[in-house]
């Protein structure tokens, strides 16, 4: 008891002196007869002298109080660094919270601690007693210095010299107004303004027209309201206008002279579409598929990818963990009753011995699972960790069964008589879970706490469900087998995979009634998550299936059952859905032929992305046609050039400003995002190339056929005679131009859908700050996982969380006092040394989230080479190292007993006895050996200097990605602190916290900023593009990317609404919302500019009675019953980031884009471009020759109507 208590204690040089006091004063003092009293004894013979002597049994101990007192407060902080606890706690009897001078000393002497050869009574009083005078000595404060050399104790083992215990800072004030959320109250404001000063303009023009009409009845002035025929004396186009216009010509005069090649070479244009797809998809050849989450969501450039680099080159990879959380449902809990005295102990369910005995069996087993790979055995002892091999080849196994060496016979173990037991199973608990690294427990027992791999087992670690610290109330019981990883040794690395296939399958078919168990290996979520993915499969297949068929019967026009086959488009259809996964192949096999691996996302989303985007481009080519007339004169290739000429800038527009805003995606620096983006990218451009190509030569194809009255698919049959095909309207254009446009666009309702959505605007601003960032790991897991069990047991039970490892890179020097001071925690060092630092981020763990004290490497390596330990010793003859455990009077202290000696060593002796230290295996001699604790804490650089080194804690439980990110964030902040306050920065060398969890997570510290850097970077490219490409309509780019931008904000409130978070998933969404709302609001816009008609009302009505029903149907029902089949996934993952998100984006789209956007247009559009306006005459008047003078003014009139009617739909056949 006395060798333990002075290994400890020397931390403190105070409560080494006033420990060393209390007991030289009973053993040696000259002074005893005054404050010992001998009150039995019993005779004995000696052999030796062959005398007869007395034997003392019983003594009395006056101790002065004051002495008591000050000896405890000198000792009650100090550190036991490898089991991060109180020294106190290990020799006091009792948990540290119960211990007291008093108790501490009676425990000291009490022989029921198993140490003490006989009672020692204590009494404590600073006056005569019993007529003795209590020893009194004068003590040393834990702040005093005992001699001119040593200094007082740490900070870490005295609070006094710390001063308070540092204080978290407060939470940070909501911000209220009024009580309320101060940007709900801002939004609130701010939208009731706008209301206010709309509706105030809306009444002012409203009474000015009032005051410039006769009635309300009047037709409008000509001044007012005009036409493209009443404009000729509107003034001269700009030069801006005639720029623009000529822009517009070149692109409708390049797009007709390629439509109508396309129409008159169908062959070779198909045939050349043909071989560049094959080509472009030969590299699928060298695809390579992204499983590795590292890779996925961290970017190689990162800072945690780089931390992680930097760990696993100086320390080796994160090992892989298998994990088993096991309770006992059907046992109840049981009461310890200590013997012959103490207080009642309750026991959990899962102590029982009879369930640790079945726990052992499965424990057991699992050691013996086998496997096979390439012909070869595995079993968990070739692959699991085991830190002293190969002296001591033991797996390390983190088992509340480690307590008892995973021995049936330690578990077993007890003391006592026929009628008592003194010490079992239960006394040994509960010393090794307050002495975990004890290698003799101080009961009658003395059995070791130390696991049978050579280390500390925390119970923190391996019991769940306890209060406090009460280890003994635990109700559940956590099994960790920790497993070597192998990143750049695959042959090692699938003996790893194989093993954990045959664990995982071994422990889903073990069968206890008494038990239950959740489990979890290193690979279990990857193979969940490919199974989930196997099995939606299925849904994915039935969602693309229903939009195929949608599209292959909705192209065709069918004007009765007779002509069905004539009129369908089915073949056409599927030739366009056939293009759109094509340029999908096309963009994966081009960027596989560069080695760029695609990601389970860009599979997953991009088809569905492309489809959108060409779906909608092949419904506007192919209704355009269907509702034009062709021309006196007129071949079907002039015609389809003319139609493509038409309606080619449009498309040229909504998939140029994608592929432009997806490319500069790519600028991201998440890496899911920037693959995306890629992919994306190249996809969109590839289907615009093939489409106004390959896919306008099977159009015309097509139409020759229809014309013949050939039948769809079964082409070599006629449906009857010949005939030219006619216009037709389709129900929905009709329903649109006659019904639906009037309607929104009438006086009354623009007000009322401007305020809507101004005010669904305002409400996604409010709350967008309360989107939560991350992503829960057990969305990515089917319903039906046994993960999923898993990831609830450990939130629920669990009371430690990962290990953190700070590491302090190479650089530093060790060897001098200064460079020691400022890292070390133990008696000199700096108050704000590294390993103090990280002990006061550990006393307000619910802030810094730093749950215990660090494993301190260099502050045992200390304790360990102290002359007064008996750990480091030398063979005298070859100064070789010799174990504490060797008995060999050759064996001597490495340092003197002398006040030199004494000191920390430095220079040439610190690295002398560094290396003995690490390869020290801890024994009951000396508990300190490095080995196992700090083997691989440690990196030599040329064996003669200290390299990179850490110093691991644990993370308190951590639960939600809020949680994780936090855990994060604090660590980070702690260790450049540290980094600071050592005074290193200049030097080119840090402290940087690593955990395996931070290469995850690091993505949320940024999320918000690379969410908005990446939509601003997509809006910024489609304002450009549109500008350009709407003939430098400035104005209108501005509308359409307003536009965007409010659905791309509702698709955030949207997002807060349906419970979904922030996340690399959710971000790719929003890239991909933002390319798709260009297809809602790009062709409407365009078809505003374009249009001829006299108000900004009646040419937003124009252009949403062209426009809105190509959208309508090519983007809206064509995605909605696909999306609808992803309801039924039995993916969480699919069914919240899929479905939820892919119905906001479709619904957010069709509402803004058709809706909104014409009423916005009707108020704020831009003028009427001169320019357009009469080459859009001169054209006409090309097309249709005026009749002569001689007319009647009545046909003069009819003829004009019918000229504005007709020139303007020529030239606004989109």
């Amino acid at each position: 008891m006395v060798f333990k208590w002075l290994f400890f204690s020397c931390r403190c040089p105070s409560c080494f002196y006033n420990l060393i006091n209390l007991f030289c004063e009973l053993t040696c003092s000259p002074h005893q007869v005054h404050f010992l009293n001998v009150t039995k004894t019993i005779p004995y013979y000696d052999p030796v002298t062959k005398e007869n002597k007395t034997s003392i049994t019983e003594l009395e101990y006056y101790i002065g109080e004051s002495f008591a007192n000050a000896m405890y407060n000198a000792c009650k902080d100090v550190e036991a660094p490898s089991s991060n606890d109180k020294a106190l706690g290990l020799l006091c009897g009792k948990d540290v919270k119960d211990c007291n001078a008093t108790n501490w000393i009676q425990y000291m002497f009490s022989k029921e601690n198993g140490q003490t050869p006989f009672s020692i009574i204590p009494f404590f009083s600073d006056i005569s007693l019993h007529g003795m005078s209590p020893m009194n000595n004068a003590t040393k404060g834990c702040n005093e210095s005992t001699d001119d050399v040593t200094g007082p104790c740490s900070c870490q083992d005295c609070s006094i010299v710390c001063g308070p215990k540092p204080e978290p800072p407060p939470p940070a004030a909501p911000w209220l107004l009024l009580g309320l959320d101060a940007i709900y109250v801002i939004m609130w404001i701010s939208y009731m303004g706008f209301l206010l000063v709309f509706f105030a303009v809306i009444f002012g023009v409203w009474c000015y027209r009032k005051r410039h009409f006769v009635s309300e009845y009047t037709p409008i002035d000509s001044n007012i309201a005009f036409s493209v025929n009443s404009r000729h004396d509107s003034g001269e186009a700009s030069c801006g206008e005639r720029l623009g216009e000529r822009f517009e010509n070149c692109l409708r005069l390049t797009f007709m002279s390629w439509g109508a090649f396309c129409v008159r070479n169908p062959r070779p244009v198909v045939l050349f579409s043909v071989v560049f797809v094959a080509m472009c998809c030969s590299g699928l050849m060298y695809i390579k598929i992204t499983t590795n989450p590292v890779d996925l969501w961290s970017s190689p450039n990162s800072q945690a990818r780089k931390e992680k680099q930097y760990f696993d080159t100086y320390f080796g990879p994160f090992f892989r963990t298998e994990q088993l959380i096991i309770r006992a449902p059907h046992s109840k809990p049981h009461i310890y009753s200590p013997y012959p005295s103490g207080n009642d102990v309750p026991f959990g369910p899962p102590l029982d011995k009879d369930i640790l005995y079945q726990v052992l069996d499965l424990q057991n087993a699992i050691e013996n699972i086998t496997a096979s790979y390439d012909n070869e055995t595995v079993m968990l002892k070739d692959i699991c960790l085991a830190p002293l091999a190969p002296y001591n080849n033991n797996c390390t196994i983190l088992s509340v069964l480690n307590y008892f060496q995973n021995s049936y016979s330690v578990l077993n173990h007890s003391v006592g008589d026929e009628f008592f037991v003194f010490a079992d199973y239960h006394t040994h608990f509960l010393y090794c879970v307050r002495a975990p690294a004890s290698l003799n427990d101080t009961s009658q027992l003395h059995d070791p706490c130390l696991g049978t791999f050579g280390g500390p087992v925390f119970p923190w670690l391996v019991l769940g469900g306890y209060d406090g610290e009460n280890y003994n109330n635990a109700t559940a019981l956590v099994i960790t087998f920790p497993v070597r990883n192998y990143y750049n040794d695959t042959h090692k690395l699938m003996r790893a995979l194989a093993w954990e296939k045959e664990f995982i399958s071994f422990v889903k078919n073990y069968q206890n009634p008494n038990l239950t168990i959740s489990f979890s290996a290193e690979r279990s979520v990857e193979d969940e998550i490919n199974r989930e993915s196997k099995s939606d499969i299925y849904t994915v297949v039935i969602s693309y299936a229903v939009m195929f068929l949608y599209i292959s019967l909705a192209l065709g026009h069918i004007k009765s059952c007779e002509r069905f086959l004539v009129d369908s488009k089915i073949s056409l259809g599927i030739a366009g859905i056939l293009i759109v996964l094509s340029s999908v192949a096309c963009s994966l096999g081009i960027f596989s032929y560069f080695g760029i691996p695609l990601t389970l996302i860009v599979i997953e989303v991009i088809p569905f992305l492309v489809l959108a985007v060409g779906v909608d481009n092949i419904f506007i080519i192919v209704q355009a046609f269907q509702r034009d007339e062709r021309l006196p004169g007129e071949t079907l290739d002039k015609q389809i050039g003319r139609i493509l000429g038409d309606v080619a800038p449009s498309i040229l527009l909504s998939s140029f400003s994608e592929t432009v805003a997806f490319f500069l995606g790519t600028l991201s620096t998440m890496p899911a995002v920037r693959t995306f983006s890629l992919f994306a990218g190249m996809a969109v451009f590839i289907d615009f190339l093939l489409q106004i190509t390959c896919f306008v030569s099977l159009l015309g194809l097509d139409i020759k056929r229809q014309e013949r009255n050939q039948m769809d698919i079964l082409c070599c049959f006629k449906g009857g005679e010949e005939e030219r095909v006619q216009p037709s309207e389709s129900i929905l254009l009709l329903f649109f131009k006659d019904i639906y446009s009037p309607l929104l666009l009438k006086d009354w309702m623009r007000p009322m859908v401007i305020s809507l959505f101004v005010g669904i605007l305002s409400f996604s601003i409010a709350v967008a700050h309360k989107v939560e960032i991350g992503l829960d790991q057990s969305l990515s897991m089917p319903d039906d996982s046994y993960v999923m069990d898993y990831f609830n047991y450990l939130s629920k039970y669990l009371h430690a969380g990962p290990p953190v490892y700070f590491v302090l890179e190479k650089g530093h020097n060790y060897t001098s006092l200064e460079g020691q001071n400022m890292v070390c925690g133990g008696v000199g060092c700096n108050n704000n040394s590294l390993v103090q630092q990280i002990f006061s981020a550990a006393e307000i763990d619910s802030y810094t989230r730093i749950g215990f004290p660090p494993s301190s490497w260099i502050d045992d390596y200390f304790d360990w080479v102290k002359p007064q330990s008996s750990c480091c010793r030398v063979y005298n003859t070859s100064g070789q190292f010799c174990n504490a455990s060797v008995v060999d009077i050759s064996c001597v202290r490495c340092r003197p007993l002398t006040q030199e000696g004494k000191q920390r060593p430095q220079g040439e002796d610190f690295m002398k006895f560094l290396p003995m230290f690490l390869s020290d295996n801890p024994n009951p001699k000396c508990g300190k050996g490095g080995h196992a604790a700090y083997s691989s804490a440690v990196n030599f650089i040329n064996n003669n200097s200290v390299g990179a080194t850490y110093f691991m804690t644990y993370h308190t439980v951590l639960k939600t990605s809020a949680d994780f990110t936090d855990a994060m964030k604090k660590a980070r902040m702690i260790a450049d602190n540290i980094t600071e306050t050592m005074g290193i920065k200049e030097q080119n060398y840090r402290v940087f916290p690593y955990s395996v969890f931070y290469v995850f997570y690091e993505q949320y510290l940024t999320i918000v900023h690379d969410t908005i850097f990446n939509l601003c970077i997509s809006l910024g490219s489609i304002f450009l593009v549109t500008t350009v490409l709407l003939g430098f309509e400035v104005w209108a780019a501005m509308v359409v990317s307003i536009t965007i931008a409010m659905i791309l904000v509702n698709m955030v409130g949207m997002m807060w609404l349906w419970g979904i978070s922030l996340n690399a998933v959710s971000l790719v969404n929003l890239v991909m919302s933002c390319g798709i709302s260009v297809e809602f609001c790009s062709h409407v816009t365009r078809a505003f500019t374009v249009s001829t008609k006299g108000s900004r009302s009646e040419r937003a009505e124009e252009a949403l009675s062209r426009m809105g029903s190509s959208v309508f149907s090519g983007i809206t029902l064509t995605k909605f019953g696909g999306i609808v089949v992803l309801f039924f996934s039995k993916s969480q993952i699919f069914q919240i980031f899929y479905f939820r998100m892919y119905l906001a984006m479709v619904v957010l789209g069709a509402t803004h884009g058709l809706i909104f956007l014409p009423v916005l247009l009707s108020y704020i559009g831009p003028s009427v471009n001169k320019a357009k306006t009469r080459a859009a005459q001169e054209r006409y008047k090309g097309a249709f020759p005026m009749k002569t003078s001689s007319s009647s003014s009545s046909s003069s009139s009819s003829s004009e109507k019918t000229c504005t009617d007709q020139q303007d739909h020529l030239y606004l056949q989109t």
